[in-house]
Protein backbone atom coordinates (compact mmCIF):
# COMPACT_ATOMS: atom_id res chain seq x y z
CA UNK A 1 0.00 0.00 0.00
CA UNK A 2 1.30 3.59 -0.67
CA UNK A 3 2.27 5.60 2.52
CA UNK A 4 2.63 9.46 2.13
CA UNK A 5 6.51 10.92 2.38
CA UNK A 6 7.04 11.12 5.87
CA UNK A 7 9.34 13.98 6.75
CA UNK A 8 10.95 13.65 10.36
CA UNK A 9 11.56 17.26 11.96
CA UNK A 10 13.11 18.36 14.91
CA UNK A 11 15.81 20.58 16.97
CA UNK A 12 18.26 19.82 19.49
CA UNK A 13 20.89 20.35 21.28
CA UNK A 14 25.08 20.00 20.44
CA UNK A 15 24.44 16.97 22.83
CA UNK A 16 21.66 15.07 21.10
CA UNK A 17 18.40 16.64 23.62
CA UNK A 18 15.21 17.76 23.02
CA UNK A 19 14.48 19.76 26.00
CA UNK A 20 15.68 19.92 29.63
CA UNK A 21 14.29 19.42 32.37
CA UNK A 22 13.03 22.79 33.82
CA UNK A 23 9.28 24.29 34.17
CA UNK A 24 9.90 25.88 30.80
CA UNK A 25 10.13 24.67 27.77
CA UNK A 26 13.92 24.68 26.12
CA UNK A 27 13.99 27.00 22.75
CA UNK A 28 16.24 25.52 20.84
CA UNK A 29 15.83 27.22 17.43
CA UNK A 30 15.61 30.94 17.06
CA UNK A 31 13.35 33.36 14.44
CA UNK A 32 14.70 32.30 10.91
CA UNK A 33 14.48 28.67 11.87
CA UNK A 34 11.10 29.02 13.15
CA UNK A 35 10.32 30.79 10.11
CA UNK A 36 12.07 27.52 8.08
CA UNK A 37 9.54 25.52 9.81
CA UNK A 38 6.53 27.65 8.98
CA UNK A 39 7.60 27.36 5.11
CA UNK A 40 8.03 23.56 5.75
CA UNK A 41 4.67 23.41 7.28
CA UNK A 42 3.33 25.60 4.57
CA UNK A 43 4.15 22.27 1.83
CA UNK A 44 2.94 19.55 3.49
CA UNK A 45 -0.31 18.09 3.90
CA UNK A 46 -0.59 17.15 7.40
CA UNK A 47 1.35 17.19 10.52
CA UNK A 48 1.63 14.66 13.08
CA UNK A 49 2.69 14.79 16.88
CA UNK A 50 2.25 12.14 19.33
CA UNK A 51 -0.02 12.64 22.76
CA UNK A 52 3.21 13.04 24.57
CA UNK A 53 4.24 16.34 22.85
CA UNK A 54 0.69 17.77 23.46
CA UNK A 55 0.66 17.09 27.11
CA UNK A 56 4.43 17.97 26.98
CA UNK A 57 4.26 20.92 25.09
CA UNK A 58 0.84 22.39 23.99
CA UNK A 59 1.29 23.10 20.48
CA UNK A 60 -0.59 24.92 17.93
CA UNK A 61 0.90 23.81 14.91
CA UNK A 62 0.02 26.73 12.47
CA UNK A 63 0.89 28.19 9.27
CA UNK A 64 1.98 31.25 10.99
CA UNK A 65 2.80 33.58 7.85
CA UNK A 66 -0.38 35.18 6.35
CA UNK A 67 1.20 34.50 2.87
CA UNK A 68 1.85 31.29 2.95
CA UNK A 69 -1.83 30.56 4.24
CA UNK A 70 -3.35 32.73 1.43
CA UNK A 71 -0.72 30.69 -1.35
CA UNK A 72 -2.12 27.38 0.01
CA UNK A 73 -5.90 28.81 -0.07
CA UNK A 74 -4.73 29.80 -3.61
CA UNK A 75 -3.51 26.51 -4.68
CA UNK A 76 -6.88 24.85 -3.45
CA UNK A 77 -5.49 23.66 -0.55
CA UNK A 78 -7.09 24.17 3.32
CA UNK A 79 -5.55 27.14 4.61
CA UNK A 80 -3.91 24.94 7.89
CA UNK A 81 -2.40 21.53 7.18
CA UNK A 82 -4.20 18.70 9.02
CA UNK A 83 -3.42 18.10 12.16
CA UNK A 84 -2.71 14.65 13.58
CA UNK A 85 -2.00 12.98 16.72
CA UNK A 86 -2.32 9.11 18.07
CA UNK A 87 -3.12 8.12 21.32
CA UNK A 88 -3.55 4.46 22.50
CA UNK A 89 -5.64 5.65 25.79
CA UNK A 90 -7.37 8.70 24.62
CA UNK A 91 -6.16 10.40 27.72
CA UNK A 92 -6.13 14.16 25.98
CA UNK A 93 -6.76 17.43 28.00
CA UNK A 94 -9.64 19.00 25.62
CA UNK A 95 -8.46 22.07 26.61
CA UNK A 96 -5.34 21.93 24.37
CA UNK A 97 -4.67 24.01 21.99
CA UNK A 98 -3.92 21.59 19.49
CA UNK A 99 -7.82 20.88 19.01
CA UNK A 100 -8.89 24.79 19.47
CA UNK A 101 -6.45 26.25 17.09
CA UNK A 102 -5.82 25.89 13.19
CA UNK A 103 -8.19 23.34 10.81
CA UNK A 104 -9.07 20.08 10.85
CA UNK A 105 -7.79 17.22 13.01
CA UNK A 106 -7.29 13.58 13.57
CA UNK A 107 -7.03 11.68 16.06
CA UNK A 108 -5.54 7.49 15.39
CA UNK A 109 -6.45 5.47 18.95
CA UNK A 110 -8.07 2.30 20.18
CA UNK A 111 -11.90 1.40 20.56
CA UNK A 112 -11.30 1.81 24.40
CA UNK A 113 -9.39 5.19 23.76
CA UNK A 114 -12.43 6.71 21.10
CA UNK A 115 -15.09 6.11 23.93
CA UNK A 116 -12.23 8.32 26.39
CA UNK A 117 -12.49 11.04 23.45
CA UNK A 118 -16.00 11.32 22.92
CA UNK A 119 -16.38 11.20 26.60
CA UNK A 120 -14.23 14.20 26.83
CA UNK A 121 -15.43 16.24 24.42
CA UNK A 122 -13.09 15.92 21.70
CA UNK A 123 -14.67 14.06 19.37
CA UNK A 124 -16.53 16.87 18.74
CA UNK A 125 -13.36 19.05 17.60
CA UNK A 126 -11.55 15.90 15.93
CA UNK A 127 -12.48 13.13 13.96
CA UNK A 128 -11.61 10.52 15.96
CA UNK A 129 -10.60 6.49 14.16
CA UNK A 130 -10.34 3.64 16.24
CA UNK A 131 -8.26 1.32 14.61
CA UNK A 132 -9.29 -2.64 16.37
CA UNK A 133 -6.66 -5.04 16.81
CA UNK A 134 -3.10 -5.13 16.18
CA UNK A 135 -2.75 -1.43 14.56
CA UNK A 136 0.67 0.24 14.17
CA UNK A 137 2.35 2.79 12.06
CA UNK A 138 1.64 1.56 8.60
CA UNK A 139 -2.01 1.03 9.32
CA UNK A 140 -2.06 4.95 10.47
CA UNK A 141 -0.04 6.29 7.03
CA UNK A 142 -2.63 4.25 5.07
CA UNK A 143 -5.38 5.27 6.10
CA UNK A 144 -3.47 8.71 6.10
CA UNK A 145 -2.80 8.97 2.25
CA UNK A 146 -6.11 6.46 1.09
CA UNK A 147 -8.90 8.47 2.97
CA UNK A 148 -7.29 11.85 4.02
CA UNK A 149 -4.88 12.54 0.79
CA UNK A 150 -1.99 13.03 2.51
CA UNK A 151 0.73 12.85 0.43
CA UNK A 152 3.39 14.91 2.73
CA UNK A 153 3.33 14.45 6.06
CA UNK A 154 5.57 16.69 8.59
CA UNK A 155 6.62 14.99 12.10
CA UNK A 156 7.21 17.27 15.13
CA UNK A 157 7.60 14.60 17.73
CA UNK A 158 8.34 13.83 19.83
CA UNK A 159 11.20 11.26 20.59
CA UNK A 160 9.09 8.05 20.43
CA UNK A 161 7.68 9.02 17.55
CA UNK A 162 10.75 9.62 15.60
CA UNK A 163 12.10 6.47 16.66
CA UNK A 164 9.32 3.99 16.00
CA UNK A 165 8.99 5.88 12.55
CA UNK A 166 13.11 5.16 11.73
CA UNK A 167 13.45 1.75 13.63
CA UNK A 168 10.04 0.51 10.89
CA UNK A 169 11.99 2.08 7.95
CA UNK A 170 8.79 4.23 7.57
CA UNK A 171 10.69 7.62 7.57
CA UNK A 172 11.76 9.32 3.89
CA UNK A 173 13.52 12.12 5.42
CA UNK A 174 15.25 13.77 8.29
CA UNK A 175 15.37 17.65 8.49
CA UNK A 176 17.57 18.00 11.55
CA UNK A 177 18.08 21.63 13.51
CA UNK A 178 21.16 21.82 15.64
CA UNK A 179 21.44 24.05 18.31
CA UNK A 180 24.53 25.75 19.45
CA UNK A 181 23.75 24.88 23.03
CA UNK A 182 24.48 22.07 25.41
CA UNK A 183 22.22 20.19 27.99
CA UNK A 184 24.40 17.96 29.92
CA UNK A 185 21.18 16.61 31.89
CA UNK A 186 20.94 12.87 31.37
CA UNK A 187 16.79 12.50 32.29
CA UNK A 188 16.22 15.57 30.03
CA UNK A 189 14.09 13.94 26.89
CA UNK A 190 16.64 12.85 23.91
CA UNK A 191 15.37 12.94 20.01
CA UNK A 192 16.05 9.04 19.77
CA UNK A 193 16.00 6.21 21.86
CA UNK A 194 17.14 2.98 21.65
CA UNK A 195 17.40 0.77 18.27
CA UNK A 196 18.06 -0.99 15.79
CA UNK A 197 17.61 1.29 13.91
CA UNK A 198 17.85 1.33 9.54
CA UNK A 199 20.43 -0.17 8.25
CA UNK A 200 23.40 1.80 6.79
CA UNK A 201 24.60 5.07 6.33
CA UNK A 202 21.94 7.84 6.04
CA UNK A 203 22.32 10.03 3.10
CA UNK A 204 23.19 13.93 3.80
CA UNK A 205 21.23 15.86 0.45
CA UNK A 206 21.63 19.51 2.35
CA UNK A 207 23.48 21.16 5.24
CA UNK A 208 23.35 25.48 5.70
CA UNK A 209 22.92 27.81 8.55
CA UNK A 210 20.24 29.03 9.52
CA UNK A 211 20.35 32.18 12.18
CA UNK A 212 22.96 30.65 14.60
CA UNK A 213 21.53 27.41 13.87
CA UNK A 214 22.61 24.27 11.27
CA UNK A 215 19.66 22.41 9.39
CA UNK A 216 21.12 18.85 8.26
CA UNK A 217 18.68 16.94 5.79
CA UNK A 218 19.42 13.42 5.90
CA UNK A 219 17.85 10.40 3.51
CA UNK A 220 17.60 6.92 4.65
CA UNK A 221 19.40 4.66 1.83
CA UNK A 222 20.30 1.14 2.73
CA UNK A 223 18.21 -1.67 1.30
CA UNK A 224 18.08 -3.54 4.84
CA UNK A 225 16.25 -6.44 5.59
CA UNK A 226 12.73 -6.55 6.80
CA UNK A 227 10.61 -3.74 7.19
CA UNK A 228 13.64 -1.68 6.46
CA UNK A 229 13.98 -3.03 3.19
CA UNK A 230 10.20 -2.46 2.19
CA UNK A 231 10.98 1.51 2.82
CA UNK A 232 14.60 1.64 0.80
CA UNK A 233 13.63 -0.19 -1.90
CA UNK A 234 10.37 1.88 -2.92
CA UNK A 235 12.92 4.97 -2.35
CA UNK A 236 15.26 3.80 -4.81
CA UNK A 237 13.09 2.06 -7.06
CA UNK A 238 11.39 5.51 -7.72
CA UNK A 239 13.99 6.95 -7.97
CA UNK A 240 15.58 4.06 -10.92
CA UNK A 241 12.12 4.69 -12.62
CA UNK A 242 12.58 8.71 -12.20
CA UNK A 243 15.79 8.14 -14.22
CA UNK A 244 13.53 6.27 -17.20
CA UNK A 245 12.35 10.19 -17.99
CA UNK A 246 15.99 11.28 -19.13
CA UNK A 247 15.92 8.65 -21.94
CA UNK A 248 15.91 10.30 -25.59
CA UNK A 249 13.04 8.76 -26.96
CA UNK A 250 13.02 5.82 -29.25
CA UNK A 251 10.38 3.79 -31.46
CA UNK A 252 12.07 0.73 -31.27
CA UNK A 253 13.46 0.29 -27.60
CA UNK A 254 11.91 1.15 -23.78
CA UNK A 255 13.18 3.97 -21.87
CA UNK A 256 14.53 2.19 -18.81
CA UNK A 257 16.10 3.21 -15.51
CA UNK A 258 18.47 1.48 -12.97
CA UNK A 259 20.37 2.65 -10.00
CA UNK A 260 23.26 -0.19 -8.21
CA UNK A 261 23.16 0.23 -4.38
CA UNK A 262 25.44 -1.03 -1.92
CA UNK A 263 24.27 -2.96 1.37
CA UNK A 264 25.01 0.07 3.26
CA UNK A 265 22.97 2.58 1.26
CA UNK A 266 26.09 3.77 -1.11
CA UNK A 267 24.95 4.81 -4.59
CA UNK A 268 27.65 2.73 -6.72
CA UNK A 269 26.68 4.06 -9.97
CA UNK A 270 23.30 4.80 -11.97
CA UNK A 271 22.36 4.74 -15.50
CA UNK A 272 19.81 4.87 -18.29
CA UNK A 273 18.87 3.65 -21.54
CA UNK A 274 20.89 5.44 -24.59
CA UNK A 275 22.89 7.33 -22.31
CA UNK A 276 25.38 9.31 -23.64
CA UNK A 277 26.76 8.55 -27.09
CA UNK A 278 25.76 5.61 -27.25
CA UNK A 279 22.24 4.58 -28.80
CA UNK A 280 21.71 0.98 -27.53
CA UNK A 281 22.83 0.76 -24.28
CA UNK A 282 20.56 -0.48 -21.78
CA UNK A 283 20.31 1.16 -18.29
CA UNK A 284 21.47 -1.40 -16.21
CA UNK A 285 24.15 -2.08 -18.72
CA UNK A 286 25.48 1.62 -18.00
CA UNK A 287 25.53 1.85 -14.23
CA UNK A 288 27.61 -1.41 -14.45
CA UNK A 289 29.66 -0.33 -16.70
CA UNK A 290 30.72 2.21 -14.22
CA UNK A 291 31.71 0.09 -11.48
CA UNK A 292 35.23 -1.51 -11.05
CA UNK A 293 34.42 -5.43 -11.71
CA UNK A 294 36.43 -6.17 -8.42
CA UNK A 295 34.45 -3.69 -6.36
CA UNK A 296 34.12 -6.07 -3.42
CA UNK A 297 30.58 -4.64 -2.81
CA UNK A 298 28.72 -5.55 -5.77
CA UNK A 299 28.31 -9.15 -4.16
CA UNK A 300 25.54 -7.90 -1.57
CA UNK A 301 24.37 -5.04 -3.83
CA UNK A 302 20.89 -4.70 -5.18
CA UNK A 303 20.41 -3.38 -8.71
CA UNK A 304 17.48 -1.13 -9.08
CA UNK A 305 15.71 -1.12 -12.88
CA UNK A 306 12.21 0.24 -13.81
CA UNK A 307 12.17 -2.68 -16.04
CA UNK A 308 12.90 -6.18 -15.30
CA UNK A 309 16.76 -7.02 -16.66
CA UNK A 310 16.62 -8.42 -20.44
CA UNK A 311 17.29 -12.20 -21.48
CA UNK A 312 17.54 -11.30 -25.24
CA UNK A 313 18.77 -8.38 -27.33
CA UNK A 314 20.01 -8.08 -30.67
CA UNK A 315 22.40 -4.69 -30.19
CA UNK A 316 24.64 -6.20 -27.99
CA UNK A 317 25.64 -10.09 -27.37
CA UNK A 318 25.14 -9.94 -23.51
CA UNK A 319 21.77 -9.34 -22.06
CA UNK A 320 21.48 -7.08 -19.25
CA UNK A 321 20.22 -10.19 -16.83
CA UNK A 322 23.89 -11.91 -18.35
CA UNK A 323 25.81 -8.69 -16.99
CA UNK A 324 24.57 -8.62 -13.77
CA UNK A 325 25.17 -12.41 -13.02
CA UNK A 326 28.62 -11.41 -14.28
CA UNK A 327 29.25 -8.77 -11.81
CA UNK A 328 28.00 -11.18 -9.02
CA UNK A 329 24.97 -9.38 -8.22
CA UNK A 330 22.73 -11.09 -6.06
CA UNK A 331 19.69 -8.81 -5.40
CA UNK A 332 17.20 -6.76 -8.37
CA UNK A 333 14.27 -5.31 -7.45
CA UNK A 334 12.35 -4.14 -10.50
CA UNK A 335 8.82 -2.22 -10.90
CA UNK A 336 7.69 -3.95 -14.33
CA UNK A 337 7.97 -7.07 -16.10
CA UNK A 338 8.58 -6.99 -19.87
CA UNK A 339 5.61 -6.76 -22.13
CA UNK A 340 6.02 -8.84 -25.54
CA UNK A 341 6.32 -5.13 -27.42
CA UNK A 342 9.74 -6.50 -28.64
CA UNK A 343 10.84 -10.16 -27.05
CA UNK A 344 7.76 -12.38 -26.93
CA UNK A 345 8.21 -14.30 -23.75
CA UNK A 346 10.42 -12.45 -21.81
CA UNK A 347 11.25 -13.68 -18.76
CA UNK A 348 14.41 -11.65 -17.26
CA UNK A 349 12.97 -12.55 -13.45
CA UNK A 350 12.70 -15.94 -13.34
CA UNK A 351 16.09 -15.94 -15.38
CA UNK A 352 17.80 -14.10 -12.62
CA UNK A 353 16.02 -16.49 -10.13
CA UNK A 354 16.60 -19.89 -11.45
CA UNK A 355 20.69 -18.62 -11.05
CA UNK A 356 19.85 -17.93 -7.28
CA UNK A 357 19.43 -13.92 -7.51
CA UNK A 358 17.17 -12.94 -4.98
CA UNK A 359 14.47 -11.06 -7.47
CA UNK A 360 11.90 -8.69 -5.84
CA UNK A 361 8.87 -7.06 -8.14
CA UNK A 362 6.90 -3.74 -6.65
CA UNK A 363 3.96 -3.41 -8.79
CA UNK A 364 3.49 -0.37 -6.80
CA UNK A 365 6.10 1.52 -9.31
CA UNK A 366 4.90 0.32 -12.60
CA UNK A 367 2.71 3.11 -13.78
CA UNK A 368 6.10 5.32 -13.49
CA UNK A 369 7.81 2.87 -15.02
CA UNK A 370 5.78 2.39 -17.67
CA UNK A 371 4.78 6.63 -18.09
CA UNK A 372 8.04 7.51 -20.78
CA UNK A 373 7.03 4.19 -22.73
CA UNK A 374 3.29 5.39 -23.45
CA UNK A 375 4.20 5.54 -27.11
CA UNK A 376 5.86 2.08 -27.59
CA UNK A 377 2.99 -0.26 -29.19
CA UNK A 378 0.99 -2.79 -27.21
Amino acid sequence: MPYPYVLLSAAVSLDGFLDDTGPERLLLSGPADFDRVDEVRASVDAILVGAGTIRADNPRLLVNSPERRAARTAAGKPEYPLKVTVSATGDLDPGARFWHTGGEKVVYTTPEGAGRLRASGIADTAAVVPLAGAWDWRTVLEHLHDLRGVRRLMVEGGGTVHTQLLRQGLADELQLALAPLFVGDPDAPRLFGPGPYQAGRLRLVETRPVGDVVLMRYQPTAPGTGTTAVAADHHWLARACALAAQCPPSATAFSVGAIVVAADGTELARGHSREGDDPVVHAEEAALAKIDPADPRLPTATVYSSLEPCTRRASRPRPCAGLILDAGVRRVVTAWREPDTFVAGADGAGALAARGVDVVVLPEHEEQAKAPNRHLPG
